[in-house]
């Protein structure tokens, strides 16, 4: 399982790389008004992938470290910061940016202009990486901090 989170925890920088990189090609596209290109596809495209394995690799986690387990006593589960955090807010808040993702996908290949299709781009995937910044664990935030990136031992 020390895999796996490790895994996890690298992947997300290739999460946040990808989706910044929609992110920018929407924002430049929606601005200047240029033609939604290929590479705004595979921007798009990328991201979807990324969080797609990213949410496969923390369903694994998620249901092997016993965080599914917690919920069975989800009062006192609540009470606590760490526990409320890993089982209710990092994986609410994580699939509901991957089901804006994928919404977002389908919502972009559908619009009929291009100005549309980074429009859409910008609010789907903005709002995504969004949630997705807010639900790292990032090693400021006390008590649920997790380091930068996780080593093999």
């Amino acid at each position: 399982m020390q895999t796996i989170l490790i895994l996890h925890s690298l992947f997300r920088w290739a999460v946040l790389i990808l989706g910044l990189w929609t992110l920018i090609n929407a924002l430049t596209g929606y601005f200047s008004k240029r033609t939604y290109s290929s590479n705004d596809n595979r921007s798009n495209l990328f991201f979807m992938i990324s969080c797609d394995i990213q949410l496969l690799i923390g369903l694994v986690l998620y249901y092997s470290n016993g965080w599914f387990d917690r919920l069975k006593d989800l009062g006192n589960n609540m009470k606590d910061p760490i526990n409320r955090f890993f089982t209710m807010e990092h994986t609410t808040l994580l699939i509901l940016a991957w089901i804006l993702v994928h919404i977002g996908r389908a919502k972009v290949k559908s619009a009929q202009t291009d100005n549309a299709k980074h429009k859409r781009m910008l609010i789907f995937f903005g709002i995504a990486l969004l949630l997705i910044v807010i639900s790292i664990p990032w090693p400021f935030r006390q008590l649920i901090g997790r380091p930068y990136f996780r080593w093999f031992n």
